[in-house]
């Protein structure tokens, strides 16, 4: 399998309290059947005086700014000075950073959401892993599931990687940048400090530090 696959490559630890959930794997699609239990048992030692607890299973902390408007599910942890905006459907299963922007009609199911990470306007991410600080365009979604409803490959390359799951969003390492009602199908890896045009449908593997422009024109960054 291809090392710019790998969490190492994708993420730099120090930016998600799953740090020890997320780097005990070698490839991100490994976590994913996860996350709910990781989320339950670190929701526990979470301190009293920085987070609620408003229903079973979902800790908010004090710090963060949750409209009334926005329904969260547990097992859930939203983490400080972190904005869920109004209409925001968190399904359970998400675990949301510090210093995020969940926003208006977002909707989070079985993922996690590193450190300054920003999805902020009408976007999907399910059973997906978005790296610190990395950003989401209005409208841009994470498809998990095939037409066909046959297990998520990955392609890189000339090979195919099966991830042995039925549903896999995406994979975006640190600082990816997401153009508006772009679609990322199901088992896509963006590699680090990579851009995606507007309105792009992603497949497969894009390389770090590389500027997406249509899926046969992928050019690397100028630096």
């Amino acid at each position: 399998m291809k090392k710019e696959l790998t969490c190492s490559m994708l993420f730099e630890q120090g930016h998600s309290a799953a740090d020890k959930l997320i780097f005990s794997f070698e490839y991100p699609w490994e976590i994913l059947p996860h996350i709910g239990d990781f989320i339950t048992e670190y929701g526990k030692t979470l301190p009293k005086e920085k987070y609620d607890s408003p229903t079973e299973n979902v800790w908010i902390a004090k710090s963060a700014k949750v409209s009334p408007l926005a329904t969260i599910s547990g097992p859930c942890v939203i983490g400080e000075n972190t904005e869920v905006r109004q209409c925001a459907f968190i399904r359970g299963k998400a675990l949301v950073g510090d210093g995020c922007v969940i926003g208006n009609s977002t909707e989070l199911k079985n993922c996690i959401i590193f450190d300054g990470c920003q999805v902020p306007h009408f976007n999907y991410v399910g059973d997906s892993i978005l790296g610190f600080k990395s950003h989401m365009g209005a409208g841009s979604i994470t498809s998990n599931v095939k037409s066909d409803k046959t297990l998520v490959s990955i392609k890189c390359g000339e090979e195919r990687i099966e991830t042995g799951l039925k549903k896999m969003g995406a994979a975006l390492g640190d600082y990816v940048e997401v153009g508006c009602n772009s679609v990322l199908n199901p088992g896509t890896v963006i590699g680090a400090h990579s851009n995606v045009y507007p309105l792009s449908s992603v497949r497969g593997a894009v390389p770090k530090n590389s500027i997406f422009k249509a899926q046969d024109n992928i050019v690397t960054k100028n630096n």
